[in-house]
């Protein structure tokens, strides 16, 4: 079985392309290919998909260009500016064999109902008609949007991201808790256990501050919709690659170990619907 982390940030830091970037953290440089590779060939992991960091087609293209360097990068997940009225033909532009999904920011966005509005809705239902998947990135406060985004745009492969940002930190539970199982009635999304470690406290987490939170997606996604990915270089800010992907390897172990496999690749090889290698 093939091993995938399916979420990894690539980039040549430029602080203006990158403004979230904190300058002040290791964050703030270059972040490669090969500065991960020895990390995940430890770990026991074959490839990654890599997903947009900054908000421009010119982005996706490099990206794309990285997959025919470094061809363990299974997939793409880009960004298109899916609000455009010719964003078919935008799509169309960014074709490739690797490019597996899009994204946008959502999360940054201040209008809370940004996700419901057609002409976004429109370019979501333009991704998925083309086959592509689609990342929700969402804080909670957004989250309850979801079900009726879903509604809107109809069928396709959707993909949460970050297990929906739970607040962990704050031990915080609602309205982040509800919104997830309303999202997870709808079969074609997947949930994402990656970004967990920074929504804890950065430098006291422990492992059981997850666990809860863990739990409530496996509760609700299920382990045949439950998708392993570091987040990496992002979780540096929280912990290192190994501690990462230990952690989570040693929650699923215990807790669903038929479903190892699935979770730390099986799925995500059919929610973006991975090319063999």
């Amino acid at each position: 079985m093939r091993t995938i982390d399916a979420h990894q940030h690539f980039w040549r830091y430029d602080p203006v392309a990158l403004g979230w970037i904190d300058p002040a953290t290791a964050l703030a440089q270059d972040r490669l290919p090969p500065d991960v590779r020895v990390a995940m060939d430890r770990a026991g992991i074959d490839g990654s998909i890599a997903v947009q960091a900054s908000q421009t087609e010119a982005e996706t293209l490099w990206l794309l260009a990285l997959t025919e360097r470094y061809p363990w990068i299974a997939g793409v997940v880009g960004w298109a500016d899916l609000c455009a009225p010719d964003i078919a033909d935008r799509i169309a532009t960014l074709r490739h064999p690797r490019l597996v999904g899009l994204r946008h920011v959502v999360q940054d966005e201040p209008d809370d109902r940004f996700m419901l509005r057609d002409d976004f809705t429109n370019g979501v239902r333009a991704a998925t008609a083309a086959g592509l998947a689609y990342d929700i990135l969402v804080y909670p406060r957004q989250a309850g949007h979801v079900p009726a985004f879903l509604d809107r745009v109809g069928d396709g492969r959707f993909i949460l991201d970050h297990g929906g940002k739970p607040p962990i930190a704050a031990g915080g539970w609602q309205p982040w808790a509800d919104a997830i199982a309303r999202t997870a009635r709808y079969p074609g999304v997947w949930c994402k256990l990656s970004g967990l470690v920074t929504e804890a406290d950065h430098a006291a987490w422990r492992p059981d501050d997850l666990a809860r939170y863990v739990d409530h997606l496996l509760d609700c996604f299920g382990p045949d919709r439950l998708i392993f990915g570091s987040d990496w270089p992002v979780c540096m800010l929280a912990a290192d690659y190994a501690r990462v992907h230990a952690v989570a390897m040693e929650h699923i172990t215990a807790r669903c170990p038929d479903h190892v496999d699935a979770i730390f690749g099986g799925n995500a090889k059919a929610a973006y619907r991975l090319p063999d290698q």
